[in-house]
């Protein structure tokens, strides 16, 4: 720093104000180096590689199942490329049925916490974010269509699971303010945990480049992301009564539940568009295997909430 002269701070930051996060500051300050909406493009087409597998085996539900191991090399390549498929459109529906609805009320501050200038800043840019992670998971499903030559329409697939746990959890709420809470609480879990979501692709040199790198930099947003909202919860909670603590940390449980597990209904979906003989059944039989339900295993970042907020509740 220049002698006598302040480092640059957000505007309307109040030092004194608890609900001012020197995290949420710090990382809406460093926004423009670190965002993925701030850097250049990938260049799609460079990367496509058909040697590589779309998506690993290791996270196929079925892979050890007879079903898919007769399946042919043809077949097995068309699944794993709708795997990938699935799971961007996982990815974009939390991001735009989830993610921003949450955001957006703590951009309004709609529980009247009193956040200054640094959070509203913060969590707009975080929505921008959002958006570009849809936009670049979008191009990477193209992209994937593009190079296998295959259709595979993602309006062939369900609502996601993570979007019709929220839309029954808030059909239950008799009030806005309710719906509010429940609303924050899945936007929390799925900023808290989707980097654990997004790490089961980064890993594997066997796996297509740009669907590593399309991870890779979503991921690196998304650890930013987590402390933001981490931060705020925290904030949020403190000034909820009892009624609405209890309601955030059941939604927040309901949630988790939704987001690690395994989207079966669009495995079905799949299994009916590429007309799998024996595939409905087989899905069938891994719905109903001890430990097939859970995609993400890692409840870390969850429980570390759960313990700052005084919260006891079982996670998957």
């Amino acid at each position: 720093m220049r002698h006598g002269v302040a480092p640059p701070t957000l505007p309307g930051f109040d030092a004194e104000d608890p609900a001012e996060s020197a995290i949420v500051r710090r990382l809406a300050e460093n926004w423009s180096r670190r965002a993925a909406v701030k850097r250049s493009e990938l260049e799609l087409e460079d990367l496509f590689d058909t040697t590589k597998l779309d998506y690993p085996d290791s996270l196929l539900p079925f892979a050890q199942h007879p079903t898919y191991l007769a399946l042919t090399p043809e077949q097995q390549v068309r699944l794993r490329a709708w795997a990938w498929i699935a799971f961007n459109k996982n990815v974009m529906d939390i991001e735009r049925a989830v993610v921003n609805p949450g955001f957006e009320l703590l951009a309004v501050d709609a529980f009247d916490i009193g956040f200054g200038d640094s959070v509203e800043v913060a969590v707009n840019q975080a929505m921008v974010d959002e958006q570009y992670h849809t936009l670049m998971h979008l191009n990477a499903s193209s992209l994937t269509r593009r190079g296998r030559g295959l259709s595979l329409p993602t309006k062939l697939l369900p609502e996601v699971q993570t979007v019709r746990s929220r839309a029954q959890a808030l059909a239950e709420c008799p009030d806005a303010r309710s719906r509010a809470v429940v609303s924050l609480a899945y936007m929390t879990v799925a900023e808290i945990s989707i980097s654990s979501y997004l790490d089961v692709i980064i890993d594997g040199e066997e796996i297509q480049p740009v669907n590593r790198a399309t991870v890779r930099l979503h991921n690196r947003d998304e650890l930013c992301h987590a402390s933001i909202a981490d931060a705020l919860a925290v904030s949020v909670f403190e000034a909820l009564d009892a009624d609405a603590r209890r309601r955030f940390a059941d939604g927040a449980a309901e949630a988790m539940a939704a987001f690690a597990g395994n989207d079966f209904g669009a495995w079905q979906a799949i299994m009916d568009a590429e007309e799998i003989s024996g595939g409905n059944r087989m899905i069938e039989d891994i719905k109903h295997s001890p430990g097939s339900e859970l995609l993400v295993q890692d409840f870390s970042g969850i429980r570390k909430l759960f313990d700052t907020l005084g919260v006891d509740k079982h996670l998957p």
